[in-house]
């Protein structure tokens, strides 16, 4: 209903987008609800998500039966599956991304991660799931690997819309944000519509405190503790307001090109001494998204707070706060390198314990 806390924070400009698709959240009508009365208007795909409504419910067992006579690979299998939980989404959300003009309304669902080190094959399987979906209001994700970006710069330059996913650092963020610059650049100069194409840069929050924060502790330095994530994402907006403005961005903007916004994800808190809408109150600024997780959004709704631009606060702090962290110990190079590399890891593991589950779910199908 307008006037919640969700709508207010929509009034600020924060896009809210959940974590989570099924076949059950759109089969029950939750999906609908959501975006009727919590404010929300986008989804990413998890293939966590994915595989427990497949373990634990019956909703796939009949197209799973269909398929199984002509398709074995557990990998086109779940893509098969996966297009028409994405496309319902997409047409849920199809009334939210015409009344936006496209800045809203978007479904996100990821690429195999095993391609996260091949620019061709993840190019050639993103512009592929594009062409199958079918929807204008499609979201591939690709990981922001350094070789993960070429792939997001090709798509962008025939003019397919990117959700570039598990970026940590400050530097790789610059590096995507660059890269989109790039993509657009390059679709204007072959002739093509810059409006037509979309991204966002999902920026990783919480993690990156669980990671500090253990650290911190084996220093003896917990004074430092919970504050690094919220610091890391206020400096990549800083950034943000840097790379969308001037002569060189403008120019294309004058073409019909729009800002690739700051999505944050992972906006779960782990921690449970800290607030458990932390990463949603101090992450508050125009053009950007938030993506939570469904206890996320009843925590908000009951208790959150809309105190204003959060994200324009305490940038100067932000900064310092990686001096003191390096003074303290604290190496941020390699606390975010060996984040990317975990993220990438369980994405990898993830997407593995998905396909031995439709392995598992269709070994039993053809055993009934």
């Amino acid at each position: 209903m307008p006037g919640t806390r969700l709508h207010r924070l929509s009034e600020r400009g924060v896009s809210v987008w959940i974590d989570t698709l099924s076949r059950e959240l759109l089969a029950s009508g939750e999906l609908a609800r959501l975006v009727a009365h919590d404010a929300v208007t986008g989804v990413t795909s998890n293939p966590t998500i994915f595989q427990k409504a497949l373990a634990e419910g019956e909703l796939y067992d009949a197209q799973l039966r269909e398929l199984l006579g002509s398709v074995d690979d557990p990998v086109a299998l779940f893509f098969a599956l996966a297009r028409e939980d994405i496309r319902g989404a997409c047409d849920v959300l199809h009334p939210v991304w015409e009344r936006s003009a496209g800045v809203d309304g978007w479904v996100s669902l990821e690429v195999d991660p095993s391609l996260a080190y091949d620019r061709e094959a993840t190019y050639a399987q993103a512009m592929r799931l594009h062409a199958e979906v079918e929807r204008p209001n499609l979201y591939v994700k690709i990981p922001a690997t350094e070789i993960g970006l070429g792939a997001v710069e090709d798509c962008i330059a025939k003019g397919r819309s990117i959700n570039v996913t598990l970026i940590f650092s400050l530097e790789r963020y610059a590096a995507v944000a660059e890269t989109y610059v790039r993509g657009v650049e390059r679709l204007v100069a072959a002739g093509g519509d810059p409006a037509a194409v979309s991204s966002v840069a999902s920026f990783f929050v919480s993690r990156v405190d669980t990671e500090t924060d253990a650290r911190l502790d084996a220093l003896g330095r917990d004074d430092l503790a919970g504050r690094l994530a919220v610091a890391n994402a206020k400096l990549a907006y800083a950034h943000w307001r840097t790379v969308f403005a001037g002569e060189r961005w403008e120019f294309l903007a004058e073409k019909g090109a729009r800002p690739q916004r700051c999505l944050w994800a992972s906006t779960s808190t782990k921690n449970p001494a800290y607030s458990d809408v932390l990463y949603v109150e101090e992450l508050i600024g125009p053009e950007t998204v938030n993506t939570l997780p469904l206890e996320t959004v009843l925590a908000f709704q009951e208790h959150g707070e809309v105190r204003g631009d959060t994200l324009l606060e305490g940038v100067e702090e932000a900064r310092g706060l990686l001096d003191e962290l390096a003074d303290a110990g604290i190496d941020y190079d390699d606390v975010v390198s060996v984040l990317e590399v975990e993220g990438v890891q369980k994405f990898a593991d993830s997407f593995s314990e998905l396909l031995d589950g439709i392995e598992t779910k269709t070994r039993a199908l053809r055993a009934a």
